[in-house]
């Protein structure tokens, strides 16, 4: 059995030895020691993890689309004392360096280790080796651990669910920040041989681009970029007859888009799991995929899964056991509880229905209430908050706030304050001024009650 860095090595142009050797002799990175990434999909970020992970170090993929606010309290949480960027994310990364005492170096830095210089190899099944910050479904945001056999299994089980062979041909638009857009298919078609497109990040016309030119059998996507390039104007026009299946990460996809990609021959697979599960858990393969239109499908070979009064149970190899530093992710079994509520049919499919928790899914991201209240509160013109998601049409949900106000402050002043204290994508969407917010008996606020305030927009 290989070890990580052999995989992500393993058609010799991810160069992992030489840069682990810069990182060890030139950087003093150490087995334990962090080391972040701010930047696009880049070649670089490939052959960072296999140098962490032959120093038994970790990779820690800052999420671009946060506030350099949010950076600071991951980079603070983890601390990391060297972070390496893309040229489109030098200066913010530079700035951050700056703000909390890094080392910065550009993506080029890390091919270029002296290649008589060996490093120690720390590489381990058990090393924690990734960082990913998830959401979750209590409280803010959080660092789930991933070790290298984590990982290593999580690319088997994705590999023989897609059945990802060295003839297969990979698209990969989606930020690597992601175990999303790292894990479902990028690092499995490195560890089945096949060939990877990576693009930079998402543009609809690039990627129907990329399809009629690079011709590849599979790609993954979420709802909102899935709506971007149906209604593309080069979407009717594109030859998409190399394409084998489309896989789409996400719990609940609108019937709508899988219908677009249906009516052209494309199978639309969707997955299911979270960013503790790997996140390959339940999968929906593409010779059912016509025929099970709406449900995520069966639980992935090596991976088991139950339901618990609705809520979706999963345990296997490519699950962490924790959160950065030292925080369990599972109970005491092994299992994680997703906090998602599903129904499983007679033929044993797994269909999403909703959340038991609060967590909103807008466009691929996890969102929890408690980061936007949290901000929102401190405003002096606000006296109480409550956010929730609502349906909307492109990204599968949409951030709403209801707001209690002390005073006049009106919609445009709180967007403004929230603006530069939160990312973008968490941003509420819709608004609503309320008298009083809507709460049980022991004070616990009745979001279910808010969204009926809020019209669907379609």
């Amino acid at each position: 059995m290989k070890l990580l860095h052999e995989v992500i090595e393993a058609d010799g142009t991810r160069d992992g030895a030489r840069a682990a050797a810069r990182l060890w002799h030139e950087w003093g990175v150490r087995s334990g020691e962090t080391v972040a990434w701010l930047g696009g999909n880049h070649p670089a970020l490939l052959v960072l993890l296999a140098a962490v992970a032959r120093l038994g170090a970790m990779l820690l993929p800052l999420n671009f689309r946060l506030a350099p606010a949010e950076w600071d309290r991951a980079v603070a949480q983890c601390a990391p004392r060297h972070i390496v960027h893309d040229a489109s994310w030098a200066d913010a990364a530079r700035a951050l360096a700056e703000r909390a005492g890094l080392q910065a170096h550009s993506a080029d830095a890390v091919d270029g280790g002296d290649p008589f210089a060996n490093a120690p190899l720390h590489a381990r099944d058990d090393a924690p080796v990734l960082l990913v910050y998830t959401s979750g479904t209590t409280g803010g945001p959080k660092a789930a651990v991933h070790t290298q056999g984590n990982l290593l299994a999580n690319m088997r089980i994705a590999a023989n669910a897609q059945g990802i062979s060295s003839s297969d041909v990979v698209l990969t638009v989606l930020p690597l920040f992601h175990v999303g857009g790292l894990c479902i298919q990028t690092l499995p078609a490195l560890y089945a041989g096949a060939k990877l497109v990576l693009h930079p990040r998402f543009d609809p016309g690039a990627t129907l681009a990329a399809i009629a030119r690079d011709r590849p059998t599979l790609t993954l996507l979420v709802p909102a970029t899935m709506k971007a390039i149906v209604e593309h104007p080069a979407w009717a026009g594109t030859d998409l007859s190399s394409l084998r299946a489309v896989w789409a990460g996400s719990s609940i996809i609108p019937a709508s888009l899988i219908e677009a990609f249906h009516a052209r021959g494309v199978p639309v697979c969707n997955l299911y799991g979270a960013t503790e599960t790997g996140p390959f858990s339940i999968a929906l393969r593409e010779d059912r995929a016509m025929t099970h239109v709406g449900s995520c499908g069966w639980p992935a070979p090596g991976i088991e899964a139950k339901l618990v009064e609705g809520e979706v149970w999963l345990r296997g190899p490519n699950v962490v056991r924790r959160y950065w530093p030292d925080t369990a992710a599972c109970d005491a079994e092994g299992w994680f509880h997703t906090g998602d509520l599903a129904t499983v049919a007679a033929d044993g499919s797994y269909t999403i229905v909703g959340r038991a928790k609060e967590l909103i899914i807008s466009g691929g991201e996890n969102i929890h209430p408690a980061e936007i209240e949290a901000v929102l509160a401190e405003h002096p013109g606000v006296a109480e908050c409550a956010a929730f998601g609502v349906a909307d049409a492109r990204w599968g949900e949409a951030v709403a706030v209801a707001v209690v106000r002390k005073s006049d402050a009106h919609e445009a002043e709180l967007r403004e304050y929230l603006a530069s204290r939160i990312a973008k994508f968490k941003l509420p969407q819709r608004w609503v001024f309320v008298e009083t917010l809507p709460k049980t008996a022991l004070g616990k606020v009745q979001r279910s009650r808010l969204k009926g305030l809020i019209p669907i927009q379609e």
